[in-house]
């Protein structure tokens, strides 16, 4: 009892409930478009978001903050943030003598720690 799905945007005919069939159905939705006489090709892809958003223990207090100052000064403070971060990373990998992929790890580490905690949200 699969069910068959007709694809405006790429023309395919996709029946959902086999594995073959739902590789299919995720290549029709990132497939090119056309667009207008000119025939562009525009490519459809799904937006990456965090998720973990408005989740995490410091979660609300970044979403009331990021409401009262304004999404762009808000941005612009928290890059502020994580850069000064990223450098007291480097240099703590500099004082232990951490290699470059150390380093990299621990940058990586300290985002995946802010967005359960909410600081990404």
């Amino acid at each position: 009892m699969a069910a068959t799905i007709s694809s405006a945007i790429s023309g395919f005919n996709v029946r959902l409930g086999q594995d073959h069939d739902r590789m299919a159905w995720a290549m029709a939705m990132t497939a090119p478009v056309r667009v207008g006489m000119r025939r562009k090709v525009t490519v459809v892809r799904p937006m990456m978001k965090n998720v973990n958003e408005g989740k995490g223990v410091f979660a609300p207090v970044v979403v009331l903050a990021r409401n009262i100052i304004g999404k762009k000064q808000f941005n612009q403070i928290r890059g502020k943030a994580i850069a000064l971060h990223s450098q007291v990373i480097t240099e703590f990998c500099k004082s232990i003598g951490a290699d470059a992929k150390q380093r990299q790890g621990l940058i990586r580490l300290a985002k995946k720690n802010g967005e359960k905690l909410g600081f990404l949200a």
